[in-house]
């Protein structure tokens, strides 16, 4: 493992502990301690590379958002009609359900950080508004802000169903919502 400056990796491991740690224990369980150990570096590296707690989670976050973004970019770029586009949002909320918990977990961090700071809710604003922009490729934007937040809901309804909805039932309420618009 390379030291020091050599180590162009160390800032993209710092974030990656991060998130991990996030997942695992939370956003209140994280520490400089804790994500140096984990990323494998010095705890001097933590203050080399970002200016505080705050700095390291609005990145951590940042990278995670851009995962996410790039999921709905995935689904959303192929569609060339409206009931193909549907049929895209519809298997996005089962990607997203059905994905990775430490993905679901982490949207929910961000939420209730987002919450309890102001400072985070630039980020989820960001973020919203990024994912909307993919939306708005298919549907007008008041019927992307809905589907927007239909995504959210149904996504973490299905992920924490026990007996979670099948792709019909996604599919009606996403055509329901966009029954009118663009």
């Amino acid at each position: 493992m390379a030291t020091g400056h050599a180590d162009p990796q160390r800032r993209a491991r710092i974030i990656a502990a991060t998130l991990d740690l996030i997942a695992d224990e939370g956003v209140a369980g994280v520490s400089h301690r804790k994500i140096a150990a984990r990323a494998g570096v010095p705890l001097g590296s933590m203050t080399y590379h970002f200016g505080g707690m705050d700095d390291l989670l609005r990145e951590a976050f940042r990278h995670f958002t851009d995962h996410i973004v790039a999921l709905f970019d995935a689904h959303l770029a192929p569609p060339a009609d409206r009931d193909q586009a549907r049929s895209a949002v519809a298997d996005l909320v089962h990607a997203l359900s059905g994905g990775s918990r430490r993905d679901l977990v982490l949207t929910q961090e961000l939420y209730t950080l987002a919450a309890r700071r102001p400072a985070f809710r630039e980020l989820t604003h960001e973020w919203m508004a990024r994912s909307r922009s993919h939306l708005e490729k298919h549907f007008d934007p008041g019927t992307a802000r809905q589907l927007d937040a239909l995504i959210e809901g149904l996504t973490l309804h299905r992920a924490l169903a026990r007996e979670p909805h099948d792709r019909d039932l996604t599919l009606e309420a996403v055509t329901r919502i966009t029954a009118t618009g663009r």
